[in-house]
């Protein structure tokens, strides 16, 4: 495997990694500019500029139940 190299879009560090179990922040370098990219969703920083159809909502919908499986939490 090669590595790859990709900028932590908060704090544009460089984060080298070979596979993406490498990287559990990935996109991010650290659970801390993970955090920071969360509260700026949250404050409202960051807007979708138009409405998801109802295919791109399924498939929003199947990841968010993907993710929450991986972390145990749709118990």
């Amino acid at each position: 495997m090669s590595i790859q190299t990709v900028k932590c879009p908060i704090c544009k560090k460089q984060i080298q990694f070979e596979q993406l179990s490498d990287q559990p922040a990935f996109p991010f370098c650290s659970d801390r500019c993970k955090l920071i990219d969360l509260g700026r969703w949250i404050d409202g920083d960051y807007i979708i500029s138009r409405e998801l159809n109802d295919d791109e909502l399924d498939q929003f919908e199947e990841l968010i139940e993907e993710k929450a499986r991986e972390l145990g939490l749709d118990e």
